[in-house]
């Protein structure tokens, strides 16, 4: 996939859209767990994620959704996006459909300033349930869904500011 043009595909932009109705919480609470993830826009109109990730009960996981629409993204190389972390370890999460029990991942780090960071689509690999699956990584046709995780096996709060996100 080479992409010939400079063109981007704004996903979400927090400082346009004030509308978080296709943005949803899911914790590890589906399985039993305790941990607590919240989603809101702050005084600077930046999107937030924050919570509390809990290993209480086999728990250990808390996510944000963003419902695409099915999109075509054939074009694109790249996810990028801006944000400002708290120096702790997330996912980025895609599903070419939203019924799709897998997801594609990539891991990312955040350094407590923000930062714009740019994640190869083709290097996004197949799990479900913390494990990886034998098949090819993400094809990069459509984007349904795409989410942020905390996971890192450790009981501790967490902070996400969001400001946009696109493909390259």
């Amino acid at each position: 996939m080479t992409n010939t043009t400079d063109k981007s595909l704004i996903l979400y932009n927090f400082s346009e859209n004030v509308n978080l109705e296709d943005w949803y919480i899911l914790d590890d609470v589906v399985m039993g767990g305790r941990s607590q993830g919240t989603f809101g826009l702050n005084q600077e109109g930046y999107g937030v994620f924050t919570g509390e990730v809990s290993l209480e009960n086999y728990g250990g996981f808390s996510s944000v959704r963003f419902i695409t629409g099915a999109k075509k993204i054939d074009e694109y190389e790249k996810v990028v996006f801006r944000l400002k972390g708290d120096k702790k370890g997330y996912q980025l999460r895609l599903k070419t459909q939203r019924e799709d029990a897998h997801s594609y991942i990539q891991n990312f780090e955040t350094n407590g300033e923000w930062q714009t960071i740019s994640l190869d689509l083709a290097s996004f690999y197949p799990t479900y349930r913390g494990r990886t699956l034998d098949m090819p990584n993400f094809p990069a046709e459509l984007l349904s869904e795409l989410s942020f995780l905390i996971s890192n096996k450790k009981a501790e709060n967490f902070s996400l500011e969001l400001d946009w996100m696109e493909l390259r």
